[in-house]
C-alpha cells in the first residue's frame, strides 16, 4: 500500500461501507459516507439550458447541507481525499460532484475503485488511485439530461390531455410499452383447437405412452385440427399393427451456466425464491457491503450492478483449487470453462461472485440471517457450478410405425449418468433432464403391443405475461436500459399505476394502457425499442470517447423538439374517469362511460368479488360519438355488438368494433366498415364492402415472401411501391422494378437502409 504522511480521507456512499472499510485500515484514514447523491438538477425547474449546449445547472441537494459541511469540514484537515463511489458510471458522477461540492484550494482529490469489499481489495485500490473519468462522467450526465428532457417534456402534456401528475420516461415509458404490446397480443389473441393423440404401448412388464406425430413421412408433422380427424386417426391405429420402426440412443451435454450478472441473478431469484428484483437488490447490497465474521468486517460478494461474466485469475485460481478438493477430479474440468460476455456489455468489473469462495454456505449458517443465507447460497452455488464439468446424459428416442394406416408414434426417454454441474446448480431445463426416466432396453427387432389409444382436445394459448423475472430478461436481450436500471425501472412503473401485479404477472393498467397508446401515437421514436437501445449504444460510446455527449443528447432533441409541438397540438383531450349512464332494462345491470386500456369504453355491470368468473361487458364508441354526451340508448346499441348480420356462402359475417373502429368479420378476415355504423349495417351492403376490400388488398400486394420471419412484403402505396417488413417500411429505388424483386434483393435494400440511418453523427471534437 502507499505510504501517506498526513491524514487522508475516503468518501464511500453509505454508511454501511465506511464501518467496514475504517476496521481494514490505520487511524490515518477517515471515513466518511456521502449517502449517494450529493448534487443533482433542480427538483422543480428543467435545470438545463437547451441554448447553451444543454448545459445542466446542478445544485447540492438540501437533505445533504449537513453530510456536505462534515465532508468539507474533514477534507480541510485531510492531505489526500480518496473517493471510493460504486465502480459504475453512476459512481463515477458521484465522484466527480462530491470533488466539485468540497473541492478547495490545495485540496488533493482521487478516485478509488474496488469490486469487493475485502481488505486486499481496498489496499490495491489505494495503491492505484487515479484521476475521475470524464468520460464515464460525461455518460452519466448525457443520461442524466436525456431523462431529464423526456421527463419534463413530455409529463406536462400528459398530465394536461390525460391526467395530474403523469409522468414519462426513457427507460420505463418502453417497459411499460413491451407489458403493453404483450396484454393487445393476448386480447387479440385467438384459440385454435387442435388434437393430441397418445398411446399405451407395453413390452413384456413395461408399459410406457407415445404420441402419434406423423403420417406417411416419419419426418413430416402431423397436425389433427379437430375432433372427427381425431376420431379417424384414433380408429386406423386401434385397428392397425404397432411395430417398431427405429431406436436411436444418443448422448447428451449440458455444459455448466456462467457465473451471474444482474439480470441472471434477478431472474433466478424470482424463479427460485419467489422474490421481486428490488429485494434481490437490497439483499445483494448488503451481503456486498459485509457483515461481521469472527469480529472481522467482511464483504461477502462483488459488485451486484454488472453485465459481464468475467471472473478474476485468483478467483478462478482459488475456485478450481476448492472444487478439485471438494468434489473430485470429475467435476473439475481439464481446462477453465470460458464465458463470452453479450454484446454491448461494459465489462466494468467482474461478475458476481462470493469474495472468498471458502466462505461456503455452511459456514455462514451460523452467522447470516435467512434471506442473506438464501442468496448468498444461490450466487455461491452458481459461480461453484459455473466451473465444474458439463452433466452427462443419455437420450433414447423410439419410433413406432402402425400399419396399414401408415402413422408414427414417437416416445423418448432420457437418464443422468453423470450429474457434472447439476450436482449444486439447476436450471429448468436441467430439472426437466431429471424428471424424464429411462425407457426399458428394446430391441427393434422386439414385439410391442397396443393397449390403448386416447385422444384430447386442446387450443393454442396465448402468450404469457410478463413475470419481473421475464420482463428483466427482455430488457436485458433488447438493450434496454442497464443492470443498475432494471430494478427502479419496474419499482417506477409499479408505483405509478401504470402496471399491477396479479399473482407474478404484470398486468397492465387501463391508465397505463392509455398513457402508452397516447406515446406510441405522437412519441413512437421515443418510446420505441430499438431507439432506447440503440441510446444505450451511444452512452457506451460516450464511455469510449468516441463522443461528445452533448451531440449525442443534440441528436436526440432536433427530433423530439418537433414531436412534442405536434402533440400538444393535436393529442386528443381525455379525462380519465367514468360516467354512470343508467341500467339496462333487460338485465338491471348498471351501464358506465370509462376510459379503458383503448380509450373511452362502455362498460355493462360490475365486477363481482365474490365471484371471479363474472366480468363486465365492455364496447367501444364509434369514431364520431362522444363519451360526454352518449346516451344510455345508444351506449346499449354498442353493447349488442358484436353481432351476426347475415350468411355470405354459408358463413357468418359479423359486425363489431374495435381497437381501430367498426369493423366486419368473414372468414377469419378483417374489414373496416370505415364510417357506417356497425348496429345498422346491412347483409348485401356487407357482402359490397368485403369483395370492395378483398380486391382493393389483391392489388396493394405486388410481392409476398411469407416464408420468411419476419414477413417480408412489396406493395403499392399512396407514394408508389415500397418494401414492408416488420411493421417498418423501406424505399425502393427508382432503377429497380419492384415486381421483379427477390427477397434477397429487399433483404439487401433493408440492410443498406438499416446502415444509413445512423450516419451523420457529430464526432468528438466536431464543430457545431
Amino acid at each position: 500500500m502507499i505510504a501517506i504522511m498526513g491524514k487522508t480521507l475516503i468518501i464511500v456512499e453509505s454508511p454501511a461501507k465506511s464501518k467496514t472499510i475504517q476496521k481494514f485500515l490505520g487511524d490515518q484514514y477517515e471515513i466518511l459516507a456521502s449517502y449517494g447523491h450529493v448534487r443533482d438538477l433542480p427538483a422543480r425547474s428543467l435545470g438545463v439550458n437547451i441554448d447553451k449546449n444543454f448545459e445542466p445547472k446542478y445544485q447540492a441537494l438540501k437533505d445533504k447541507a449537513t453530510v456536505l459541511k462534515k465532508l468539507k469540514s474533514e477534507s480541510k484537515k485531510s492531505d489526500l481525499v480518496l473517493i471510493a463511489t460504486d465502480p459504475d458510471r453512476e459512481g463515477e458522477a458521484i465522484a466527480w460532484h462530491i470533488a466539485h461540492a468540497i473541492t478547495m484550494k490545495g485540496t488533493q482529490i482521487k478516485r478509488i475503485v474496488f469490486n469487493e469489499i475485502t481488505e486486499s481489495a481496498i489496499k490495491d485500490a489505494i495503491d492505484h488511485s487515479r484521476e475521475i473519468d470524464m468520460k464515464l462522467v460525461n455518460a452519466q450526465q448525457a443520461r442524466r439530461v436525456l431523462d431529464r428532457l423526456i421527463g419534463y417534456k413530455l409529463s406536462p402534456i400528459l398530465s394536461k390531455k390525460i391526467r395530474k401528475g403523469l409522468s414519462a420516461g426513457r427507460v420505463q415509458s418502453v417497459a411499460a410499452k413491451l407489458i403493453c404490446d404483450r396484454e393487445k397480443l393476448i386480447l387479440a389473441f385467438i384459440p385454435e383447437e387442435y388434437w393430441e393423440i397418445k398411446a399405451d404401448v407395453a413390452h413384456e412388464k413395461d408399459l410406457f405412452s407415445a404420441q402419434v406425430v406423423a403420417h406417411g413421412d416419419p419426418k413430416s408433422k402431423l397436425s389433427i385440427p379437430n375432433e372427427s380427424v381425431a376420431t379417424d386417426v384414433s380408429s386406423a391405429i386401434e385397428s392397425g399393427t404397432l411395430g417398431i420402426n427405429s431406436i436411436k440412443v444418443s448422448p447428451l451435454k449440458r455444459q455448466a451456466p456462467p457465473p451471474y450478472i444482474t439480470s441472471t441473478l434477478q431472474q433466478d431469484a424470482a424463479r427460485k425464491l419467489n422474490w421481486t428484483t428490488k429485494k434481490v437488490m437490497m439483499i445483494a447490497q448488503q451481503l456486498y457491503e459485509g457483515v461481521e465474521i469472527n469480529g472481522e468486517p467482511t464483504g461477502l460478494i462483488t459488485y451486484m450492478r454488472t453485465d459481464s461474466t468475467r471472473i478474476s485469475n485468483e478467483a478462478l485460481d482459488q475456485l478450481r483449487s476448492h472444487i478439485q478438493s471438494s468434489y473430485g477430479d470429475t467435476y473439475l474440468p481439464k481446462k477453465p470453462n470460458f464465458f463470452k460476455s453479450k454484446s454491448g456489455a461494459q465489462d466494468a468489473h467482474e461478475a458476481i461472485r462470493p469474495t472468498s469462495v471458502t466462505q461456503t454456505p455452511a459456514k455462514l449458517t451460523p452467522i447470516l440471517s435467512g434471506d442473506h443465507l438464501k442468496l448468498y447460497q444461490l450466487i455461491w452455488n452458481r459461480f461453484v457450478a459455473s466451473q465444474m464439468t458439463p452433466c452427462q446424459l443419455q437420450r433414447t428416442t423410439i419410433l413406432f410405425h402402425s400399419t396399414p394406416g401408415d402413422y408414427y408414434l414417437r416416445t423418448s426417454g432420457q437418464v443422468v449418468l453423470f450429474d457434472g454441474f447439476t450436482t449444486l446448480y439447476t436450471s429448468p431445463d436441467d430439472e426437466e433432464s431429471k424428471v424424464k426416466g429411462q425407457l426399458p432396453p428394446l430391441k427393434e427387432s422386439d414385439t410391442v403391443t397396443l393397449k390403448q389409444v386416447h385422444s384430447e382436445q386442446k387450443f393454442t394459448q396465448p402468450p404469457a405475461r410478463y413475470t419481473e423475472a421475464s420482463l428483466v430478461k427482455e430488457m436485458e436481450e433488447k438493450g434496454i436500459g442497464r443492470p443498475s436500471t432494471y430494478s427502479p425501472t419496474l419499482s417506477t412503473i409499479l408505483d405509478r399505476g401504470y402496471v399491477e401485479k396479479n399473482n407474478k404477472s404484470l398486468c397492465p393498467t387501463e391508465l397505463g394502457m392509455v398513457v402508452n397508446e397516447q406515446l406510441d401515437q405522437f412519441f413512437n421514436e421515443v418510446i420505441d425499442i430499438q431507439f432506447t437501445a440503440t441510446m444505450e449504444t451511444h452512452l457506451d460510446e460516450i464511455t469510449e470517447g468516441k463522443y461528445e455527449w452533448q451531440s449525442i443528447v443534440d441528436e436526440f432533441y432536433t427530433p423530439f423538439s418537433s414531436l412534442l409541438d405536434k402533440a400538444n397540438e393535436d393529442m386528443e383531450d381525455i379525462k380519465f374517469g367514468e360516467r354512470h349512464l343508467g341500467q339496462d332494462p333487460a338485465t338491471q345491470e348498471n351501464v358506465y362511460v370509462k376510459i379503458g386500456r383503448f380509450g373511452p369504453m362502455i362498460q355493462l355491470g360490475d365486477p363481482d368479488p365474490e365471484d371471479k368468473t363474472k366480468k363486465p361487458k365492455f364496447s367501444s364508441f364509434l369514431p364520431h360519438q362522444d363519451p360526454e354526451t352518449v346516451t344510455l340508448e345508444e351506449a346499449l346499441e354498442l353493447l349488442s355488438l358484436p353481432k351476426e348480420i347475415g350468411l355470405h356462402d354459408g358463413e357468418p359475417i359479423t359486425a363489431a368494433i374495435g381497437k381501430y373502429g367498426p369493423y366486419l368479420r368473414y372468414k377469419d378476415a378483417f374489414y373496416s366498415l370505415t364510417d357506417r355504423d356497425p348496429t345498422q349495417v346491412q347483409l348485401d351492403e356487407a357482402v359490397d364492402l368485403i369483395k370492395v376490400q378483398q380486391e382493393q388488398k389483391a392489388k396493394k400486394v405486388i410481392q409476398l415472401f411469407d416464408d420468411h420471419d419476419p414477413v417480408v412484403q412489396v406493395l403499392n402505396g399512396r407514394y408508389g411501391p415500397y418494401i414492408n417488413s416488420d411493421k417498418k417500411n423501406y424505399r425502393i429505388p427508382k432503377s429497380q422494378d419492384p415486381e421483379a424483386l427477390t427477397l434477397d434483393d429487399c433483404l439487401a435494400l433493408i440492410e443498406s437502409q438499416k446502415k444509413n440511418k445512423g450516419k451523420g453523427r457529430k464526432k468528438k471534437g466536431a464543430s457545431k
